[in-house]
């Protein structure tokens, strides 16, 4: 952000974002008055006229709330190629070359600035309850740890698999998301990763 924005504008611009990040639309001017304790409209307008003129914001006088957060649209504009693992062995790391059979292109910001990604094909039924349905690609970030409840890829017996983490105390449970299907007790297993997202075509 530039330097020679005012502490007032650096507020507006700042609650502009979160605004728009949280909610998927911009603040009408009345709720940034209130956000940042302006009583003006006038005032407001003032200071979005200076962040439009350093080419932070774009708007239409035409629409109302028609703000464009330059930074948020150019970053959801930017794409990203994630790697399809098509086979995982217990000697290899996962992202061996040999491992990886495509690449699937997402938008940035679908990933929230997540790192070490890679993408599983679903097969099964075992955590349809999840809404993970056979065929989906499973988007998962790389790590080798995991909270209670979270759902990761383990390795077990040179094989991946999907399912919901619980550690107990002295041993692990693999929780499916099928009332019809018993869960998978190990002692130890390996942690491929956790699952941030699911992508699905119809």
């Amino acid at each position: 952000m530039s330097e020679s924005l005012s502490a007032k504008q650096k507020e507006i611009y700042e609650f502009l974002k979160k605004h728009t990040q949280e909610k998927g639309y911009p603040p009408a001017v009345r709720e940034i008055c209130e956000a940042v304790g302006l009583s003006s409209t006038s005032t407001v307008h003032g200071h979005l006229k200076r962040l439009e003129k350093k080419g932070l914001i774009k708007r239409d006088a035409t629409k109302p709330r028609a703000l464009e957060i330059c930074e948020l649209s150019n970053r959801q504009k930017e794409m990203i190629d994630i790697p399809i693992v098509g086979k995982v062995t217990a000697g290899a790391p996962i992202l061996a070359v040999e491992n990886i059979e495509d690449t699937f292109t997402i938008p940035l910001n679908y990933i929230k600035n997540r790192n070490d990604l890679f993408i599983l094909r679903v097969k099964g039924e075992s955590m349809i309850d999840a809404g993970i349905l056979d065929g989906d690609l499973a988007i998962i970030e790389k790590t080798e740890s995991a909270l209670n409840g979270e759902i990761v890829v383990a390795l077990i017996e040179n094989s991946a698999t999907i399912k919901r983490f619980f550690k107990e105390k002295d041993y692990i449970r693999l929780q499916p998301e099928n009332k019809t299907m018993s869960p998978i007790i190990v002692r130890d297993c390996r942690i491929l990763g956790r699952l941030v997202g699911i992508y699905r075509t119809y």
